[in-house]
This record gives structure tokens, C-alpha cells and sequence, in this order.
């Protein structure tokens, strides 16, 4: 059925309740998966213009957090995943657009099915701020299996 299944999380305690569920999925189905953390890219404008000397250093800066911050999260999803007896990579992805990356993961390493977590939102925080996976499940033709 699924060979190859996305797993992609932000390390919340939602997030990892969908890495529980699509680890052991793959494990019933002998798949094997690809776990992907989406890091925002470089903000220039984040950067007050009084500190335009220190552009470079902020940057570095940057990338240091955002590669600390993903290799955390991915490392113990590769850990729960060998625990589990489940074959898997990960990969940290540098999208500004979180539910893009997502979908170009799942397409560029060849998944059949992207399994997430809602977090839930209601109300006004769900229309300002949106939803990742609902943007995954309106622009991917990829099945979606969604963990509440």
C-alpha cells in the first residue's frame, strides 16, 4: 500500500503525537520514511538598519539556530524510528513557506503519503493565521493522513 511515507514536524508535543502514528504505520506496512523539519529562511528585514554592520553575523547566527533547532528535532525521530525497527532519513528544509516545503519533500523523495498533525486551531487564530496542513491538503495530489 504506502512504501514511503513524509513525516513532517515542528517538535510539538501535536507534532510528535503524528511522528508516534506514522512511525508505527510504517512499521505495520514495512515502509520506510523520511522525517523533514521546515525552517524559515533569513529575514533581512529583521535586522534593524542600525545594525546593518552586523548583517553577516546575524546570518550566521541564524543558520547556527535554525540548524541546532531542526538537528534536535529530527534526531529524536530518527532515534524513535530505529527503536521502532523503521528505516529512515531526515532532512532539514528551508522554506519560508512551510506547507510548499512540505509538498516538495514529499514529491522530490518520491512519498506516498504525508502524514501530519493539526494543531488545532479555531476561531480567528485559524483564519490570521492559517493552517500548514490544510495548505498541504488543498496544493498536494499526495494523500494526507492527518493526527489530531
Amino acid at each position: 500500500m504506502y512504501r514511503h511515507i513524509l513525516i513532517p514536524t515542528d517538535g510539538s508535543e501535536r507534532a510528535h503525537r503524528a511522528v508516534t502514528h506514522g512511525l508505527a504505520l510504517a512499521k505495520a506496512l514495512g515502509a520506510k520514511v523520511t522525517a523533514v523539519t521546515v525552517e524559515p529562511s533569513f529575514d533581512v528585514y529583521a535586522v534593524p538598519s542600525s545594525r546593518d554592520y552586523a548583517m553577516s553575523g546575524a546570518f550566521a547566527e541564524h543558520a547556527e539556530h535554525a540548524k541546532a533547532h531542526a538537528g534536535k528535532i529530527l534526531t529524536a525521530v530518527a532515534d524513535e524510528a530505529r527503536a521502532a525497527g523503521v528505516s529512515c532519513e531526515t532532512a532539514q528544509i528551508e522554506e519560508d513557506h512551510p506547507y510548499e516545503g512540505i509538498i516538495n519533500a514529499a514529491k522530490a523523495r518520491g512519498c506516498d503519503l504525508i502524514v501530519m498533525a493539526s494543531h488545532g486551531r479555531t476561531g480567528i487564530a485559524a483564519v490570521v493565521l492559517g493552517s500548514v496542513t490544510n495548505k498541504v491538503l488543498t496544493h498536494t495530489k499526495i494523500p494526507v493522513l492527518v493526527c489530531r
